[in-house]
């Protein structure tokens, strides 16, 4: 291909990426992909100056606005500012300005460069009274009804002329909020906070903008309305006074040294903040050094974008493996080939679930867009479909753990898959380890997390059973462990090998069986074998108990490898008490709530009180609760009763039903 039709192409293509950005709110490409393509075509017309032309996209700025709004005629052109990726394309900047205006030094205007839509709000007498976008930065869309929904634009400030310049932009947890909106109603997420912000800016119906949480930073006052201030700075402090919104993250700095150190400090900063910037802007401070400076055909001389390494880039699906994370849920991991994205380079992203996995539709192959934003996980944003080749294969989940072999479970009210042997499977391990020790489980003293990790890494505890065969000398040869601390634990052992039957059942890690849970069991079914048996119908005639949790159990015991470490116990010598059956209450079962400190009873007596009478204690208040029980000092669930309208009884009172149950 000559250079000629190279250029040719280039401009083509990029007219044809600018139309779907600007225009019509549909990225095919990232930004890193569209920098590329410029700098090329940059490169090229430089080098050729002979096959330059007018109509070439780096002689313009976005593209024509769109047939449906009315035009708005730019009294001060709307340009983009020209783009810096490393150290030194900042400091031949800042030597070109220095060199322009006769100084040694030059103080710059510092701030993020927000990732949103640019626009232009005209105020006449005080009044807003027209907003535009930038369009191809000398003509721009009428979109005044919908800037009027975004609540951060003041409608009247002092009474003054004013042409005011900034970002129209959408939060990070306003943004993730809007697409579980609409993946919830079926409808087509946004790629984008960025295209976001601009899809809602650029609704013809205003209705459809108010619904959405759009946001507005000041970062300018066009030059046609300077009055009575000499750099840029003072004109940001203008317009934080008349009551915009400006960025708080700005800063004036001096030299190249000044810049670089600003870059590097809103970088540490950068996923910290509520809103996504994809670089920071230089403005020379003073004014007059502005005017001197003046502008090339498509930017201002005297700013420059300074960009952070993309955060989105494409790649291929080399593959899809499965991790079992320590709570038993498997997630989907695509193995790609390697790229350099948010400043690492990435070979792995997650899918999160199979959900995900079959709404993006990835497959083996495909070539997709991967996301990075500081220390955030990769992820695929999206699959490029047109690329997909014709042998990409759709990936199916194990039936079992790739980890230890065990059943894999996904219940319909969830969307991950999750490995069903929790007392068995290595990958959850340490979590099951230091549950079952927990202090409202077997109440293992000194078994900590250090603890834990070592005799897992060393592999000389497997399962909780082979807690009960741990000696002194093998833990003394541990770290911070000496010949009291590892006989201090092996009496506390021993102590926890008699156990009461609603800790046991605690202990053994059961998804969706809490504390209460597990004391329902233990009084309903009084051991544990009738509890391994019991059916999802048995398992629904415990109070309290609902399908989700009737399933959960059944699945835990269901797996030959759970079932084998509660043998392994037994032989250990683990021992519990059976529990007589709780007595059934004549009348209907009362649902009581306990807050605040009780002066005849602590609140665990008063607990078991209430279960020997075969009624019920909840953790939190709700509607369905009966009582609140309040003793001194209650706070939020008091509260909360009254709200309700959920009848409160102080002790006295409570004492006198208590006898009466």
């Amino acid at each position: 291909m000559t250079i000629e039709k190279r250029i040719q192409k280039l401009r083509a293509t990029i007219e044809r990426h600018n139309r779907l950005y600007y225009v019509e709110d549909a990225p095919e490409i990232t930004d890193a992909e569209y920098d590329a393509l410029f700098r090329e075509l940059q490169a090229l017309e430089a080098a050729h100056p002979e096959l330059r032309s007018d109509a070439s996209p780096t002689q313009r700025v976005g593209a024509a606005p769109l047939a449906e709004f009315g035009e708005v005629r730019h009294r001060t052109p709307m340009l983009s500012i020209s783009n810096a990726f490393d150290e030194e394309d900042v400091r031949a900047f800042d030597r070109r300005v220095c060199q322009a205006v006769g100084a040694e030094v030059v103080e710059y205007a510092t701030e993020p460069k927000l990732d949103g839509l640019a626009v232009s709000l005209t105020y006449r007498d005080g009044a807003f009274v027209q907003g535009a976008t930038r369009g191809d930065g000398t003509t721009g869309e009428d979109v005044t009804l919908n800037l009027r929904t975004v609540r951060s634009i003041p409608l009247r400030i002092k009474s003054e002329d004013l042409e005011v310049r900034g970002e129209v932009l959408m939060y990070r947890r306003d943004f993730d909020s809007l697409n579980r909106r609409l993946r919830e109603s079926g409808q087509k997420e946004y790629v984008n906070p960025r295209n976001a912000a601009a899809g809602a800016v650029r609704q013809l119906d205003s209705r459809i903008t108010a619904s959405r949480p759009l946001r507005f930073f000041a970062y300018a006052i066009a030059e046609a309305s300077r009055v009575d201030w000499g750099t840029h700075s003072q004109a940001l402090e203008r317009l934080a006074r008349l009551g915009f919104p400006v960025c708080e993250e700005r800063a004036v700095v001096s030299g190249a040294e000044g810049l670089l150190k600003y870059y590097e400090r809103i970088g540490r900063k950068r996923e910290r903040l509520p809103y996504g910037i994809d670089g920071v802007v230089y403005k020379v401070n003073r004014l007059d050094w502005q005017e001197r400076l003046g502008f090339v055909s498509r930017a201002p001389r005297f700013a420059l974008a300074h960009k952070y390494p993309a955060e989105e880039q494409t790649t291929e699906v080399l593959g899809i493996e499965v991790q079992v994370g320590r709570t038993g849920a498997l997630t989907p991991v695509a193995r790609l080939r390697p790229v350099f994205v948010g400043g690492v380079t990435v070979t792995n992203a997650t899918l999160h679930n199979e959900s995900e996995l079959r709404r993006k539709d990835v497959r083996i192959g495909d070539t997709v867009v991967v996301r990075r934003a500081g220390d955030v996980i990769p992820e695929i944003v999206c699959v490029r479909a047109e690329a997909r080749p014709a042998g990409a294969k759709v990936f199916q989940f194990p039936m079992k753990c790739p980890v230890c072999g065990s059943a894999v479970v996904k219940n319909e009210d969830e969307a991950v898959h999750r490995c069903s042997g929790g007392l068995y499977c290595p990958a959850q391990r340490k979590q099951a380890l230091l549950h079952f020790a927990s202090r409202r489980a077997m109440n293992i003293e000194g078994l900590g997390e250090r603890l834990v990790d070592q005799l897992v890494d060393k592999d000389i505890v497997q399962t909780p059973a082979d807690l009960y065969g741990l000696t002194s000398k093998q833990l003394e040869g541990l770290e911070r462990m000496g010949e009291k601390s590892a006989a201090n634990l092996v009496a506390e052992l021993d102590r926890s090998r008699k156990a009461s039957l609603e800790r046991l059942i605690y202990a053994l890690g059961i998804r969706n069986v809490g504390e209460s849970t597990a004391r329902d069991l233990a009084r309903h079914f009084g051991d544990l074998e009738p509890l391994e048996r019991a059916t999802e119908d048995e398992l629904l005639q415990v109070m309290d108990i609902g399908p989700v949790v009737a399933r959960s159990i059944r699945q835990f015991f269901d797996e030959p490898h759970n079932r084998q470490v509660i043998r392994e116990l037994i032989h250990r010598g683990l021992r519990w008490e059976k529990v007589a059956p709780a007595p059934r209450p004549s009348g209907q079962v009362k649902s009581f709530v306990l807050t605040g400190t009780l002066s005849r009873m602590t609140r665990e007596e008063a607990r078991a009180a209430i279960e020997a009478k075969g009624h019920k204690v909840a953790g939190s208040v709700s509607k369905k609760a009966d009582y609140v029980v309040a003793g001194e000092d209650a706070g939020a669930k008091l509260e909360r009763a009254r709200a309700l309208g959920v009848p409160v009884l102080e002790e006295k009172e409570f004492i006198e039903m208590l006898q009466n149950l």
